[in-house]
């Protein structure tokens, strides 16, 4: 398998940071918009370099939905930054009138996401904010698996035209992708290429299904690895493409089954080519307070829950 190598370790919330700060810097129509939490999202850095393009609405975040929009309508580019649970949860009719079905040019990015949020509890680490953005139409949604990819994700979502949500984390995680990498929003990326089982992952979980495959490896099992960091629109080509050949799957998110990435690669499957397929995810719960290293463990998104779910994937062919 190919070997990647960790090159540091920082949150993606950090990436979209920089990526805002660049873009800012390329685009002058770019606009940021923070409802009370612009240390946490790591929107300082842009609202230094340009103090007139960035607006602090306090914690109200429907009202930020709807000055965002009114900013595009005028020709701006707005990202709307809060905590994933809030970006997306708290302000969902804001969202669905005043930038899905008004077709503004908005981006939602949405920090602290999943049960990687740590100490924080259940209320702020929302598990369904994928299946809530990705059922709007016409929006994107880009779950980015490191500190390089986010950044990259971050500008390009600045240069498409349309509605975006940005789902990004908290914790420090490993840095594997390179840095110059292009992101082409609704492109996988093949990480590995195997023909027993194709493991489809995105977010915090990339980095758990690449050491999954390292252990399956050294079992004489050779696993495909695909980041999917644009989970709408889906690369089904890719997909399916795998699929075709190694023919049984496993999903891996840090979110919950139903909604998810999980879903997304099921109806793909079901509409075009059924065949077994096993998901890691959360299964239809909460979360809990406790250290993000723990509740990956209680909550079964460890590498070893991906390999277990590899073997009985290929157990079922």
């Amino acid at each position: 398998m190919k070997k990647y190598e960790i090159l540091g370790y920082n949150d993606t919330r950090s990436g979209f940071g920089e990526g805002l700060l660049e873009a800012g810097k390329e685009d002058e129509r770019i606009v940021a918009l923070c409802a009370d939490l612009t240390e946490s999202v790591k929107m300082t850095d842009f609202k230094n370099a340009f103090p007139e393009r960035f607006f602090q609405v306090g914690i109200s975040e429907a009202n930020m939905v709807g000055i965002a929009s009114g900013l595009a309508l005028s020709g701006k580019i707005p990202f709307c930054g809060s905590f994933a649970a809030f970006a997306t949860g708290r302000v969902y009719d804001q969202i669905r009138q005043s930038i899905a079905y008004s077709k503004t040019n908005v981006k939602i990015c949405g920090s602290h996401s999943g049960v990687t949020l740590g100490e924080d509890g259940a209320t702020h680490q929302i598990l369904e904010d994928i299946g809530l953005m990705k059922m709007l139409p016409d929006m994107v949604v880009i779950n980015p698996c490191d500190y390089n990819q986010t950044l990259q994700a971050t500008k390009a979502a600045a240069k498409y035209v349309g509605g975006v949500y940005l789902r990004f984390g908290r914790p420090k995680v490993p840095i594997f992708m390179d840095k110059d990498m292009p992101f082409e929003i609704g492109k996988a990326i093949i990480l590995n290429e195997g023909k027993d089982v194709s493991i489809f992952a995105t977010g915090h979980l990339v980095w758990e299904a690449i050491l999954a495959c390292e252990e399956l490896e050294k079992e004489g099992i050779s696993a495909e690895i695909i980041n999917i960091h644009t989970i709408k629109p889906l690369d089904e080509k890719a997909v399916l493409s795998s699929v075709k050949k190694t023919r049984c799957v496993v999903s891996c998110e840090e979110h919950q089954f139903n909604g998810g990435l999980s879903d997304s690669i099921a109806q793909v499957l079901a509409r075009n080519y059924p065949l077994p397929m096993e998901y890691v995810g959360v299964d239809d719960c909460f979360g809990e307070s406790g250290k993000p290293e723990e509740l990956m463990q209680e909550f079964h998104l460890k590498s070893r829950d991906i390999v277990l779910a590899a073997k009985k994937a290929i157990s079922r062919k």
